[in-house]
């Protein structure tokens, strides 16, 4: 499989070079987001190339950002891709991931979304500091609210308490898991609650 620009449309040919039946990506079950992707940076690359010489760095970012399209087309394909850069012409093969990495990365863009193309570090310090106070504020909260209506009323009102507490958290902590930011807390909160169910059922049963 051949990724190239022709005009300004993405398209992909299969082995046969110039002869060969070329496809538009929305034709293939690659899915409608990177189709799109596909041919949002065909007008770009085209628009670079008729300006450039293919130096500097709007030609770098489009061969780049044309490599990274070609990794994830091939991943989803499951085929080696053969990326030719529409600005220098260079040509480079891509091979897929392994079946057992593919599955890895297509769970974890299912939880939490697709990986940023940015060169930000990870802010591990700060967003696990953020997570471990919103985990020990949920732990705090729910074990206060647990303990107070198993010793006024009784234990399975408190059980019930927090079986409704945790349904109410779920679906912010599930729509949450995705920002970037607010998702050190839901992560916190998230194993704030699996602790705080632990010490609830020692203190109800």
């Amino acid at each position: 499989m051949e990724l190239r620009v022709k005009g300004e449309r993405a398209v992909l040919a299969g082995p046969g070079g110039e002869q060969a039946r070329e496809v538009d990506p929305h034709r293939l079950a690659i899915g409608s987001d990177l189709a799109q992707a596909l041919h949002e940076w065909a007008r770009v690359a085209s628009a670079v190339s008729r300006a450039e010489t293919g130096s500097g760095e709007p030609a770098q970012v489009v061969s780049q950002r044309g490599r990274q399209l070609a990794a994830r087309l091939a991943a989803v394909m499951g085929t080696t891709v053969r990326f030719v850069d529409p600005v220098t012409g260079a040509e480079t093969v891509v091979d897929p991931p392994s079946r057992a990495k593919t599955a890895r990365v297509r769970f974890a863009e299912q939880l939490f979304g697709p990986r940023g193309q940015g060169d930000e570090p990870t802010p591990w310090l700060t967003g696990l500091t953020v997570s471990a106070f919103a985990a020990v504020l949920v732990v705090v909260a729910m074990l206060a609210l647990a303990r107070t209506l198993a010793r006024e009323t009784s234990s399975w009102l408190a059980l019930a308490a927090t079986v409704v507490v945790t349904a109410g958290i779920a679906p912010s902590l599930w729509l949450g898991r995705r920002i970037p930011i607010v998702r050190w807390a839901v992560f916190g909160a998230a194993a704030g609650i699996v602790i705080a169910w632990i010490a609830v059922l020692v203190v109800v049963l």
